[in-house]
């Protein structure tokens, strides 16, 4: 903690600090995450990602007594992503991986799918829209949704094309602007006909697919980590747990992490101008 500062100064300064600790100086959290995959596997937990567990629903008999679904958001750092894969590989482990249009890799999404995990699409199309036409309030953001789901069409079918693959499931990415207005990017799919037009099965943040999950765990910056528990507390008390993760909160990258911030304040600079 800095002393000598205000009450109302003290946080925000605390804030930053642990947000330049965790973006370039925090050791690497890999042998974190390798201790989980090997924890789960000597549990008896199948590890899959999130389109192979939501197909199962529909057979919940061939489903196992233990399950941990698997769930990357690639919001950056694909170098740390490799090396999640590469540690998922070695334990017989699959996982469900999101990029956004900014981390795209085929060639890496090609091997996921290779590998029998998954590689889809982490889409921000509402809060892009926001902040492109600087639109500052949640009515006028909605008022767009027709236009902005083309948007999602186009991006989502350039993918898939460029993949060679379909796309069953994508995961709504959150953005700034999209806690700023309260407009998730998934409201955009509260829309079945663009689902049917897409061949969308599942999105992440569905009911249907969070209804069947016992305990939801999402990675989290220092100093937290995880939220609401560690995995490590979870396992062997919830048969059926979902595991979201972040390559850049398991490892620091300062290069990216620099374009990242950088990317971050030139965006929300020029929304509020």
């Amino acid at each position: 903690m800095v002393s000598g500062l205000p009450c109302e100064v003290q946080p925000a300064m605390n804030s930053l600090l642990n947000r330049v600790y965790a973006d370039y100086l925090m050791p690497s959290r890999l042998k974190e995450y390798e201790a989980v995959l090997a924890q789960a596997a000597e549990m008896g937990y199948a590890q899959m990602p999130v389109r192979t567990f939501f197909r199962a629903l529909a057979q919940p008999a061939s489903l196992p007594g233990r399950v941990l679904v698997h769930r990357h958001d690639i919001d950056s750092d694909l170098r740390t992503a490799r090396k999640l894969f590469a540690l998922e590989t070695k334990h017989g482990a699959a996982a469900s991986y999101y990029f956004r249009l900014c981390t795209l890799d085929f060639g890496f999404m090609r091997e996921i799918e290779a590998a029998g995990g998954e590689a889809s699409y982490h889409y921000e199309e509402a809060s892009d829209f926001a902040k492109r036409h600087r639109l500052r309030q949640p009515d006028a953001l909605r008022s767009y949704f027709p236009e902005i789901r083309e948007l999602f069409v186009r991006n989502f079918d350039g993918i898939a094309q460029r993949l060679g693959l379909p796309l069953a499931t994508v995961a709504s990415h959150g953005d700034f602007a999209n806690r700023r207005l309260k407009v998730a990017n998934h409201e955009l799919l509260r829309c079945p006909a663009l689902r049917a037009r897409c061949g969308i099965e599942c999105e992440a943040y569905d009911d249907e697919l969070l209804s069947a999950i016992d305990l939801y765990i999402s990675d989290r910056k220092y100093p937290v980590y995880y939220k609401p528990v560690s995995p490590f507390d979870a396992l062997g008390k919830h048969p059926r747990l979902l595991f979201l993760t972040h390559p850049g909160q398991w490892e620091h990258n300062w290069a990216d992490n620099t374009r990242s911030n950088a990317r971050r304040v030139l965006e929300e600079l020029e929304w509020r101008l």
